[in-house]
């Protein structure tokens, strides 16, 4: 499923998890997050392989979400992230669910993944970052909102633009490590008229328009004044299960994902309400 948006610029859907974009150049590849399933990092690997281009490659980490870092390591090049993934990554389990609860997260769904060895990026950045592989430099800027650590990669080039979860609607979007206010402030940005001739490629569904940014925020917005609305009060997490059931009907759920989505809603809207409601509270990493 892998589709040529420009000349030498794919991104590829095919696999399951993110959406994988891939850039072309003299100098080598770009690669923008990878595949988690074994087969399918050695499919993806062989694909590239036919892709042409310099015999170098960097692969972009939007951010730390396990769906998009657990095949890091196992594409065997260097990783570039912002400098708040490296934390995530080296207080990781090295141990596959011992966590113990269901997140909502692709790779839950799928067994024998293999042991996993986490490794930070090679090169971080704190802002913004320029890769310099041909003419029209690629930018990678740091946009919080979905975690601490989420990018956008721009290929001035071209004006696509990778933003990660900064947009995953119609799904519903993973709230534990998020910050709702930067989140909306980094979705004004998206709307803004500078990127209204962009492409815009979301980490979990691809393409999408002006529309699914402005629904992201309309779902953004509901979730924080419910969460408001329940205050600073003795919130239990059953009052939290039950809203997150409530708010199924707001996405085009696929009927064989909505208890991962509602899985997802639970978990997230639960960390979400411990760390900036209670925040004496312990939290986990999304």
């Amino acid at each position: 499923m892998m589709q040529e948006l420009f000349p030498n610029l794919y991104i590829e859907q095919g696999y399951p998890g993110v959406v994988l974009g891939a850039i072309v150049l003299p100098h080598g590849l770009v690669l923008i997050d990878a595949p988690f399933r074994p087969e399918d990092i050695r499919s993806w690997r062989s694909t590239l392989v036919n892709l042409g281009g310099g015999v170098d490659r960097l692969l972009i980490n939007l951010d730390a979400h396990m769906d998009r870092t657990l095949g890091s390591r196992a594409m065997e090049c260097t990783v570039i992230a912002h400098e708040g993934v490296v934390s995530v990554l080296r207080n990781r389990p090295s141990t596959l669910k011992a966590q113990g609860v269901e997140t909502g997260a692709e790779w839950e769904l799928y067994e024998n993944l293999g042991s996993v060895r986490w490794s930070p990026p090679e090169i971080t950045f704190t802002e913004h970052m320029k890769i310099f592989w041909n003419d029209a430099p690629i930018v990678l800027e740091y946009h919080p909102g979905p975690s601490n650590g989420a990018i956008w990669v721009n290929v001035l080039e071209h004006k696509v633009v990778f933003v990660g979860d900064a947009v995953v609607y119609p799904q519903p979007p993973f709230l534990a490590q998020a910050n709702i206010p930067e989140w909306l402030r980094t979705l004004e940005i998206l709307a803004s008229p500078e990127y209204h001739d962009y492409l815009i490629i979301s980490g979990r569904t691809g393409l999408v328009t002006q529309k699914e940014v402005e629904k992201q925020a309309q779902v953004l917005k509901d979730l924080q004044s419910r969460l408001e609305h329940l205050g600073m009060g003795a919130v239990s997490e059953a009052t939290i299960a039950e809203l997150a059931r409530g708010l199924l009907d707001k996405f085009e759920l696929d009927s064989g994902r909505a208890n991962q989505y509602e899985n997802r809603l639970k978990y997230g809207l639960w960390r979400y309400y411990l760390r900036h409601y209670r925040s004496s509270e312990d939290t986990e990493e999304d």
